[in-house]
């Protein structure tokens, strides 16, 4: 009878093939994980606008009206450095850069979409994409308060922006109730003015804010709304809100994809600027 001692290459051979099995066999049975699939991205790669698409749908690009309306641009480290004239020259004159995420994230190309964008006339602002499920809304209005989210009166510098939006990482609202997600916001929103004597933007989309805060309309007396919605109109508003102060409307325009209009004409612009 032939013995495959432990210590033969055979052996060897034998125990290593039957290693290899075993870990294959492991493998293909086990279940698959939602929170290791290549669909999440990396964090600090949320960028305004990233869910409005997969959830809310494309339907078109706005009509033009009557209404007097100023276009703008939306900007992250996505576009790099942007080309500022070219925007300028096609009639966007105003911008948002993505300045912080969470308490872990400054966006390396902020000084060029930031001084930039101001540089070739543009009246620009920053953005900060919220992560409510890593630290407090005052600790993350802080953060982008210490980097680059602040605001002056120079007559070309909007208020702070807050991004608060599907989560791209993991759960829609976040792992937070409807009242914890208020509270969330408000807490941001109170620091954010403390430390800058202005009342920060809200960016969001009508859906999202449905689900995620029960459509609470406190915050629409002092905080001007930025709504997202990709369609030929804005359609409904998140509660509180009788009207919309900045309209993302596409993710796909030219230069820079996400294009926005702001609800009146340049001097409306100004106006917020200077407070």
């Amino acid at each position: 009878m032939l013995v495959h001692r432990p210590g033969s290459a055979r052996g060897r051979r034998f125990a290593v093939t039957g290693i290899l099995l075993a870990a294959f066999s492991l493998v293909f049975t086990l279940p698959a994980d939602a929170s290791t699939s290549a669909d999440v991205p990396s964090r600090g790669s949320a960028h305004m606008g990233m869910g409005v698409a997969a959830h809310d749908g494309e339907h078109g690009t706005p009509v033009p009206g009557r209404a007097a309306q100023t276009e703008g641009v939306d900007v992250s480290s996505h576009q790099g450095n942007v080309a500022w004239s070219t925007l300028w020259n096609s009639g966007v004159k105003w911008a948002y850069a993505k300045a912080t995420e969470g308490t872990y994230y400054t966006n390396p190309y902020f000084a060029q979409q930031y001084n930039g964008s101001y540089n070739v006339g543009m009246i620009r602002g920053a953005y900060h994409f919220a992560t409510p499920d890593t630290t407090s809304g005052a600790t993350q209005a802080n953060y982008f308060v210490d980097h680059g989210g602040g605001w002056s009166r120079d007559g070309k510098t909007l208020p702070g922006a807050l991004d608060i939006e599907w989560n791209p990482y993991g759960a829609t609202c976040y792992g937070k109730s409807q009242s914890g997600m208020v509270s969330w916001i408000r807490d941001f929103l109170n620091t954010y003015k403390a430390r800058t004597g202005r009342d920060a933007v809200i960016y969001t989309a009508t859906s999202w804010w449905t689900q995620c805060t029960g459509n609470y309309g406190g915050f629409a007396t002092n905080n001007p709304l930025w709504v997202a919605r990709y369609a030929s109109t804005v359609g409904t508003l998140p509660a509180g809100w009788g009207y919309y102060t900045m309209w993302q409307y596409t993710s796909s325009g030219p230069t820079v994809g996400d294009h926005n209009k702001f609800n009146g004409a340049l001097d409306r612009v100004q106006a917020l600027a200077n407070g």
